[in-house]
């Protein structure tokens, strides 16, 4: 398996060395997307405005938006992805270079997780998310993905009154374990996300994020498993999505480089979000693109080199129209971050007792349409 080494996120730098990296490191821009939202869901409250479409249709509209930029998907298993349509998926791959980026156990929507999967009380059902999950992790490595999604979307509760809360947690680290030890060598990213569809979701930030992987690496038990983590490799990595962290009052810089920080960002999702409210999975930029803009500089500044992928829910638009919307606000924000005086900046956050309200003018003006039209921001006293 394709196994992206975050070693390197770990790196500390000295200002001059973090300069130096920021005038020289430039991400690169790889663009997945899931293939769930090219056909519209179901909704509580109102009916499809876009007919349905079958896995097919949606990968032919996939392999329409390779030259703008379109270079992975990522599908669930196994609605999306299966034994019964796999070499379509193979086939798509190999007429377009359009990779599969992930398959993702599909364990949040089946009546049998209705009380959750990994951590399901219910033996049973418990089993069986086990299972679909090891079935997922070996299409990984069948098609040699970087990493495979698990997103404990049913995993979780309304009312904690008398919940064994810590069973449930092991019951879901232990369940992944196993899974990862029956297929080794394949990286999990876990997605964390705080609520909905469960009133609290079992490890929904992206710090509960960092201890799950901590507590399911100290549980594997096979060797080659063993010899990675020995390694200093991450083995559960996470996944952490704009939308989600917003909807948990997360600020998406400080989160994003924690998981850096722990060299355990396995991928990103990126849409656009109020803070909490429901999850919106608007197009990247539709609000706040100044967090986007401040995201990307984090993972510019410690060297993130994976996927960004696309995860959104364009209700009202074409799928591909969304999709170009968001690529082109990432690559503008990108262009944006790209220009900046990194020198000053990193000599202001250094220096803030000598740099007072230096930055934020800073930002005003490299954000101005026309910031010729401003008064002239007084230099730094670097002296």
């Amino acid at each position: 398996m394709a196994l992206r080494d975050l070693r390197p996120q770990t790196i500390r730098r000295t200002p001059e060395e973090l300069v130096r990296h920021l005038q020289t490191f430039q991400l690169d821009l790889k663009f997945s997307a899931g293939i769930w939202f090219f056909s519209p869901p179901a909704s509580r409250f109102h009916d499809r405005y876009k007919p349905v479409l079958d896995i097919p249709a949606r990968l032919e509209i996939a392999a329409k938006l390779k030259d703008y930029g379109l270079a992975g998907l990522e599908a669930h298993y196994p609605n999306e992805i299966n034994e019964d349509n796999l070499d379509l998926w193979k086939q798509f791959s190999r007429d377009t270079g359009i990779r599969i980026v992930t398959v993702i156990p599909l364990l949040f929507y089946d009546e049998q997780f209705e009380w959750g999967s990994l951590s399901n009380p219910i033996p049973a059902r418990r089993r069986a998310a086990i299972d679909r999950t090891i079935r997922a992790l070996q299409l990984n490595k069948e098609l040699d993905t970087e990493f495979a999604v698990v997103w404990p979307g049913i995993d979780g509760y309304e009312i904690a009154f008398g919940t064994d809360l810590r069973a449930a947690r092991d019951r879901f680290a232990e369940g992944l374990a196993e899974a990862m030890d029956a297929v080794p060598g394949v990286r999990v990213a876990e997605e964390p996300k705080p609520y909905e569809p469960r009133g609290h979701i079992l490890y929904g930030t992206t710090s509960e994020g960092i201890l799950l992987g901590l507590k399911v690496e100290a549980l594997l038990k096979h060797p080659e498993n063993r010899a990675l983590l020995a390694q200093g490799h991450a083995l559960v990595a996470l996944n952490p999505e704009a939308g989600h962290m917003l909807m948990g009052y997360e600020d998406m810089p400080y989160s994003y480089g924690l998981a850096m920080e722990y060299g355990r960002l396995a991928h990103t999702h990126w849409n656009s979000q109020p803070l909490g409210n429901y999850d919106q999975d608007l197009n990247v930029g539709a609000l706040s693109p100044e967090a986007t803009e401040a995201t990307l500089y984090t993972l510019k500044m410690y060297g993130y080199d994976g996927w960004f992928g696309l995860d959104i829910n364009p209700v009202r638009m074409p799928v591909d129209t969304a999709l170009k919307i968001s690529m082109d606000a990432l690559r503008a924000a990108n262009d944006r971050i790209n220009n900046l005086d990194h020198e000053a900046i990193i000599w202001a956050t250094e220096h803030p007792d000598r740099a007072r309200g230096w930055l934020e003018a800073y930002l005003v003006r490299a954000r101005a349409a026309h910031p010729d039209r401003l008064p002239p921001l007084p230099s730094l006293d670097r002296g």
